[in-house]
């Protein structure tokens, strides 16, 4: 501890010193120092916001966190959602099988569906497949590989782009740059036949940094019929050109197979929650995501940063698509099953974006600009209806040349975008910002047995987000923070072309538009106590949802279509209470921390009406879909020399499935309510000879049975999707 005392000491005397010399009361003459490096042993915390400046990102003033996975005790194997984002207040998390390959999260009151209401990057990489024709997240990498997770609310509009839920950025872990190379291993087993194996190398040769891995996953499935494949890999070389430009290559891949078990009706999953009511239905994306980063400080107050990136590859299914109720069987006139509908999208997802930041003194201040300009080209080529075979396995095989849908959706857009950072005393920052959108999206292709001139054939992007941020310095580790961005969602191609003949869309169907507020405070109480409680409001005009109709053949099916204009507003919250107890038989101390991060709040449509029974129904005061009032996730983690343990129960209260707020199940368990439910996760880690690990996961402690929507988007609208029940998960890793 003296020590570390004294390196600090050090530290702040080199810098005051070297601060002192380089620095005047010219605005020309702001100084940035280059890196200091100090060796101590300092605990790095496990969340925290994020800083006010970093690198060519403004974050002061807004709601931000970062939660460091390697300071965890969590289930990183098979990507546990409710575990990774636990200390994120207010995060929904949307569960349809178990696999983790699939991340689907949201906070007040978005769509979870994966993620795509929300900026997904990955090392600052845009990782949604095509942000304008289709914005979900299919590219997961493994969570074993995750140095971090960064989460930015609502302000994150400006700098990332067109979305109301913010920015999540995936970091990942990189080898230790004392060594030349460098080996890591995890190898895990668990319940239901799972099997996970992930190894990385590493290391740092003079200017040259390295780091790749390795990921295969798989298992049977908590569910009949839910087997799994999942692949990963990564490579990234990093080079240090000069003392100004760094230069980085990276390659991202990630393929998977899911078994698709259907969807159940509510008499089913009470019977048998675990029964699968389809065995020839199938899943499987295949990503690619290359980048190319270069970092140039061109002087030590200003710096640029390139990054040149795609999101290539395809997501393919085959499925017999049919509500819950009706069955899979064999065809008495062919003697064979009927055969099932082939869907792909090709993506072809490029983008480049140049940032720059500057810092200047005003005011006796250093202030911070930042621009940027960001040009995207995608072409998502969607073949949906293909007449795939009548047999059982993964087999993308159509028997007819025709596709039911044979589309391209077309983007170029140009954004460009500024925010100023101002410093106007030691407790007074604010900021001030706009990003403006210019570009079109063009469809061609064919529809079957449609008429192609009742669609849409083109859609412009033009508009223009403004913001405002105020931060103010309470005490030395207390800050108080108000943001007001606004947010907008342009129409996409899942919104204008029905996904499979059990959907419809709405002609005249409209973008999104409306803002993210946010007032709140956060910091440390004392040494033991940190928090962060913030009120917030979203508003989200021409809400775009689903709703289930039934045609006059009485056959029911899902209709898309502007629902309304909808207000979540509440309070999300994070308290940690941290302390530790010397234990007098050894001597040492048993290190302990209780958190509870959550969030309260009414998600309701203010405005709006949906066709339902051929009349108008009213929808004013109703709850959004998936929209539970309270998420609570507490924990309690204890830590006893290289022996850690965590135990955390997550709540998530009922939501509804529809705009109307339907609470009574229908016959194929597409509408009513969903339950709400308590989860108890728990984890435990030993760690031996610096080189050594053990862990052991048990999710679901008390195999509470449940399931957390009823989806009409993927896996299709046939019911509700049972989440799995209780599990083990054994797990044994070295690095060297």
């Amino acid at each position: 501890m003296k020590k570390s005392i004294l390196l600090s000491i050090l530290a702040f005397y080199v810098f005051n010193t070297y601060s002192q010399s380089t620095t005047t009361d010219s605005a020309s003459s702001v100084k940035i120092l280059s890196n200091v490096t100090v060796i101590a042993p300092v605990k790095e915390t496990s969340t925290q916001p994020l800083p006010n400046v970093k690198g060519t990102y403004i974050f002061a003033a807004g709601k931000s966190q970062v939660i460091n996975l390697k300071n965890l005790n969590v289930n990183v194997v098979d990507n546990n959602p409710r575990q990774l984002f636990s200390k994120f207040a207010g995060v929904y998390v949307y569960e349809n099988d178990g696999t983790g390959n699939q991340v689907n999260i949201s906070s007040r009151g978005l769509t979870a569906h994966r993620s795509w209401e929300m900026n997904v990057r990955h090392n600052d990489v845009m990782t949604n497949s095509d942000i304008y024709g289709y914005p979900a997240s299919h590219f997961n990498a493994p969570s074993e590989s995750i140095d971090r997770i960064e989460i930015t609310r609502g302000s994150a509009a400006l700098q990332y782009g067109a979305q109301f839920g913010g920015m999540v950025n995936y970091i990942t872990r990189q080898a230790d740059s004392s060594k030349k190379f460098q080996f890591e291993t995890q190898q895990s087993a668990g319940s239901y036949g799972l099997f996970s194996t992930y190894n990385a190398i590493g290391g740092n040769l003079k200017r040259i940094k390295y780091y790749s891995y390795f990921n295969y996953r798989r298992s049977d499935g908590y569910r009949s019929n839910s087997n799994y494949d999942y692949m990963a890999g990564h490579a990234d070389v990093e080079y240090a050109l000069s003392n100004k430009i760094n230069l980085r290559a990276e390659y991202n891949a990630m393929h998977y197979i899911n078994h698709i078990n259907g969807g159940l009706t509510d008499t089913q999953f009470n019977e048998d929650p675990r029964q699968s009511t389809r065995k020839r239905n199938y899943y499987s994306p295949t990503i690619y995501v290359p980048s190319v980063h270069v970092d140039y400080n061109i002087t030590s107050n200003t710096a640029v940063n390139f990054i040149s990136s795609a999101v290539l590859g395809s997501r393919n299914s085959v499925q017999f698509i049919a509500l819950s109720n009706l069955n899979d069987t064999i065809n008495t006139t062919t003697g064979k099953y009927n055969p099932r509908q082939v869907d792909v999208d090709h993506y072809n997802s490029y983008a480049n974006e140049l940032r720059l930041s500057h810092n200047y003194k005003l005011f006796n201040n250093v202030q911070t600009f930042v621009a940027g300009i960001r040009y995207v080209n995608n072409d998502l080529h969607r073949q949906q209806g293909g007449k795939g075979t009548s047999g059982i396995d993964y087999d993308l095989s159509i028997t007819d040349p025709v596709w039911g849908r044979d589309l391209h959706f077309k983007t170029k857009n140009i954004s460009v975008f500024a925010e100023q950072l101002f410093t106007l005393t030691k407790q007074i920052m604010i900021t001030a910002g706009g990003r403006l959108e210019n570009g079109d999206t063009k469809m061609t292709g064919t529809i079957k047995g449609e008429q192609q001139n009742v669609l849409p054939s083109h859609i412009p992007h033009r508009f223009l987000l403004a913001g405002f941020g105020v931060q103010y310095h309470v005490t030395n580790s207390i800050d108080g923070y108000l943001n007001w961005t606004q947010a907008y969602r342009p129409v996409i191609f899942a919104d204008i072309i029905p996904p499979n003949s059990l959907t419809r869309i709405d002609d005249n169907i409209k973008d999104a538009y409306g803002y993210n507020g946010e007032i709140g405070v956060r910091g440390n109480i004392s040494e033991r106590i940190s928090l962060d409680i913030n009120f917030f409001r979203l508003k989200y005009n021409n809400k775009i949802g689903s709703v289930a109709k039934t045609d006059n053949a009485g056959n029911t099916y899902i209709f898309k279509t502007n629902v309304g204009n909808s207000v979540s507003q509440g309070i999300e919250f994070y308290i940690d209470v941290k302390g530790n107890r010397r234990i007098i038989t050894s001597g040492k101390k048993l290190q302990w921390s209780v958190f509870t991060a959550g969030s309260a709040y009414s998600a309701k449509y203010v405005k709006g009406s949906v066709a339902f029974g051929g009349t108008n129904v009213d929808v004013k005061g109703n709850k959004i879909e998936a929209a539970p009032s309270f998420i609570m996730r507490n924990g309690c983690e204890l830590t006893y020399r290289y022996l850690s343990a965590t135990l955390q129960l997550s709540y998530v209260s009922k939501s509804f499935a529809d705009a109307l707020n339907t609470v009574e199940p229908n016959a194929s368990g597409t509408i009513g309510l969903v339950s709400g439910y308590t989860l108890a996760d728990a984890n435990f880690s030993y760690h031996f000879n610096k080189t050594y690990n053990i862990k052991m996961v048990i999710n679901n402690i008390f195999d509470k049975q449940h399931f957390t929507e009823r989806p009409s988007f993927f896996p299709g609208p046939g019911g509700l999707y049972p989440s799995d029940g209780r599990s083990f998960i054994v797990s044994f890793g070295a690095k060297f």
